[in-house]
C-alpha cells in the first residue's frame, strides 16, 4: 500500500522507539488504521505536486511530478526500487528515499503554519509573508515543530526564514486548506497540526504556539461545519 497524504502518516509512530506501542489519537483514533493495515504492508509516499479535486472524482493537475517513496523503517528495498521504476516509467520525478518520516514530517514544518492561517485569513502565502507579525508567529511555532522533530529523528537544519523564502517562490499560491475552506470540504488539521501537538506532549516538548494555531482553526472549522471529532473518527 502507497498512502499519499499530508502531514503526519498513521503508520509513523509504528516506526520509532519515542512513539511506539501507542497510536497517535490525532490520524489514527483508537489505533484502527495500524490494525487493519499491518506496517509490512506500507510504504511510505511524500507528494511534491500540486492538483486539484474540480469535479467528484476528477483531479486537475497543476504543477510539479515530485514523489519520495521509502520504507518506514528505513532502507531502501527492493521492492521499494521496483516501485520506484514503474512511478518513474508513468512519468513521475521519484526520490527512493531511506527517511521517509524525516521527509514527511520536513514538509508538515513547511506547510502547518501556512495550511491552517491561510484557511483562517483567506489570503494566499506571500500576503500572509507581508505580514511580519504572522511571519513571527510561524517562526515561533515552525521553531516549536523542529523541537518536536529533534527528539524523534526527524531533526530539521533549516532555518523557518529558509523556508519561507522557498514558500515566497510560488508567488501567490492557494494553499490546499484554503481551497478546502473555499469548497466546503473537511480540513486535514488533524494530521497537519494536531499530530505535532500531540507528538510534543509525548515527548516532552512545549507547542504553546502550535497549540493555539490548532486551537483558532479547529474553532474556525467547527463553526462553518468543516470540522468535528465525528468527521476525525469515521
Amino acid at each position: 500500500m502507497l498512502p499519499a497524504m499530508n502531514g503526519v502518516p498513521w503508520w509513523f509512530g509504528d516506526s520509532t522507539d519515542e512513539l511506539r506501542g501507542r497510536p497517535l489519537e490525532s490520524v489514527d483514533p483508537g489505533g484502527h488504521i495500524a490494525a487493519t493495515i499491518p506496517l509490512r504492508h506500507v510504504v511510505g509516499c511524500v507528494v511534491h505536486a500540486s492538483a486539484a479535486t474540480t469535479a467528484p472524482g476528477v483531479a486537475a493537475h497543476r504543477m510539479g511530478h515530485g514523489l519520495i517513496i521509502g520504507e518506514p523503517a528505513g532502507p531502501v528495498s527492493a521492492r521499494v526500487r521496483g516501485l520506484g521504476d514503474v512511478l518513474t516509467r508513468a512519468g513521475f520525478e521519484v526520490t527512493c528515499s531511506t527517511r521517509i518520516r524525516y521527509d514527511a514530517w520536513y514538509k508538515l514544518w513547511g506547510n502547518m503554519t501556512m495550511n491552517p492561517l491561510s484557511a483562517l485569513t483567506g489570503a494566499t502565502t506571500d500576503r500572509l509573508l507581508d505580514d511580519e507579525l504572522l511571519r513571527a508567529f510561524c517562526t515561533t511555532a515552525m521553531r516549536e515543530a523542529a523541537a518536536v522533530g529533534a527528539r524523534i529523528g526527524c531533526d530539521v537544519q533549516q532555518s523557518p526564514e529558509d523556508r519561507f523564502a522557498v514558500t515566497r517562490k510560488l508567488g501567490a499560491f492557494r494553499t490546499s486548506m484554503l481551497q478546502d475552506v473555499d469548497s466546503g470540504r473537511t480540513l486535514e488539521l488533524d494530521a497537519l497540526v494536531g499530530a505535532v501537538r500531540e507528538i510534543g506532549g509525548r515527548v516532552g516538548v512545549a507547542t504553546p504556539a502550535v497549540d493555539t494555531l490548532f486551537g483558532l482553526t479547529r474553532l474556525f472549522g467547527r463553526v462553518r461545519g468543516l470540522y468535528s471529532e465525528e468527521l476525525r473518527r469515521s
